[in-house]
């Protein structure tokens, strides 16, 4: 049996050089082929969205060269579960295999969500809210803390710190990070702001004009210097505002977007005659 811990280094280190033991009854760090049905879903698995495409085309490697690395499981009453491995044990099904090579080990449930975060955190299979709930998950059911935590899974505290605080993002807001409509440094930004009104304002105003983060950054800092008034403003009054900008920058003069329902005006400002010369000129 193995006694040394393997966490961090891969699942190499869990699988030993023996040749396969008795099916009947496997022990820890045992190796043998199991029934593709006889394994279950991990309930504490971090990640949540397998890619459907993605499970075809590994399906498609699998179906020519079998599954290479075997599936980590743990002994459960009615048969295994998975800790890792869970995008090879889905492709061998859909490849239409009736058994898988696994390797069981004996875990805990924080142990098996342990193993299962870092083997998707170093094959980089998580998008960031998916990481951030799975610490979450680590933290309630452990008594680790963060600096612990940062130095289990070789992060920096400030990341771990910074992946949790996507969680109090509302939760559509949440869903365009995992759907890849927000970066992560667009979600760190709108977790920033006070109110989830202008946290889904901003997120709208993002998405619409394809900002980039440093443009996010600069528009919030920009509305919060701005003198307060008695109505918070709404996602098209901070649009118009974005709009003005842009044309501020491509023409190098003050714009003034005036809107009034669905009809308004824009005004263009000037100090010379050279400079209104210049404006024509380019407008043409």
């Amino acid at each position: 049996m193995i006694k040394r811990k393997a966490l961090g280094r891969g699942l190499s280190a869990l699988i030993p050089d023996a040749e396969d033991t008795e099916k009947e009854a496997p022990k820890s760090g045992e190796y043998f082929q199991c029934p593709v049905d006889a394994i279950e879903p991990n309930p504490m698995q971090p990640r949540q969205n397998f890619e459907d495409a993605a499970i075809e085309e590994l399906a498609g490697s699998i179906r020519e060269k079998g599954v290479i690395t075997p599936i980590l499981v743990s002994k459960n009453r009615d048969g295994y579960q998975l800790i890792a491995g869970e995008r090879r044990w889905r492709a061998a099904q859909r490849a239409g295999l009736e058994t898988v090579p696994v390797v069981v080990k004996e875990t805990t449930p924080i142990e098996s969500l342990e193993l299962a975060l870092i083997e998707n955190i170093h094959r980089r299979d998580l998008n960031p809210i998916e990481e951030a709930q799975a610490y979450q998950r680590w933290l309630e059911n452990s008594n680790t803390t963060q600096e612990t935590l940062a130095q289990r899974v070789g992060k920096d505290r400030s990341t771990i710190t910074n992946l949790l605080r996507l969680l109090s993002l509302p939760i559509d807001v949440q869903k365009d990070v995992i759907d890849g409509n927000l970066t992560m440094g667009h979600a760190r930004v709108l977790a920033g702001l006070k109110t989830p009104g202008e946290q889904k304002s901003f997120r709208d105003i993002i998405i619409k004009g394809e900002l980039s983060v440093r443009q996010t950054e600069n528009l919030i800092k920009k509305a919060a210097t701005k003198k307060p008034v008695k109505k918070e403003k709404g996602e098209d009054e901070y649009y118009i505002d974005t709009l003005a900008d842009g044309l501020k920058r491509a023409l190098g003069t003050k714009v003034e977007i005036k809107r009034q329902g669905k009809k308004g005006q824009i005004n263009i400002f000037f100090n010379s005659d050279e400079e209104l010369e210049r404006l024509l000129e380019h407008l043409s």
